[in-house]
């Protein structure tokens, strides 16, 4: 165990498995879901996995959403991949700034989770229901999120061949 987690990159760490982990820990008192893991090997992967989906949820609806309302204004890709090259602090100021944008999704989602759980108490939705509808908005949410990759990569390479 202790060499996974030595390869564990620090983006790994605070946008994927420390959101995972407060999510976690908050839902079980702020809602009626608790996904706390008796088993630690199993929850560490739970909570990567939560922390991811909580980070694709905030680099496909929240950053968008805050772009469109103006609350961000990003440099173009060509300009940030050129910047990157000469000052290697922008890739590290990228990675704080995608920790923010991971926990605002966080909180969100905590949000989102809570008016669910409310709903699904009101209107008596089983959990298999729940379980269905978490698993289609995860596959759409993860589809997307592969595209978006996809582009992002194909920038890169633009970018790089294109100086």
């Amino acid at each position: 165990m202790k060499e996974l987690l030595d390869k564990i990159s620090s983006y790994n760490l605070f946008n994927y498995l420390l959101p995972g982990i407060l999510f976690v820990c908050i839902s079980k008192y702020f809602t009626d879901y608790n996904f706390i893991q008796d088993n630690d090997f199993i929850g560490a992967f739970l909570y990567y996995f939560i922390g991811m989906v909580i980070s694709r949820f905030g680099s496909l609806l929240i950053e968008p959403f805050l772009r469109w309302i103006s609350f961000l204004k990003f440099a173009d890709y060509k300009s940030f991949v050129s910047a990157s090259k000469k000052d290697e602090k922008i890739e590290l100021f990228s990675e704080v700034n995608n920790t923010y944008r991971t926990i605002s999704a966080m909180f969100v989602v905590l949000l989102l989770v809570k008016t669910y759980n409310y709903f699904q108490v009101l209107w008596n939705i089983s959990d298999k229901v729940t379980s269905l509808i978490v698993v289609l908005l995860t596959l759409v949410m993860f589809l997307f999120s592969y595209q978006k990759q996809t582009n992002y990569i194909t920038k890169r390479i633009s970018a790089n061949n294109n100086p």
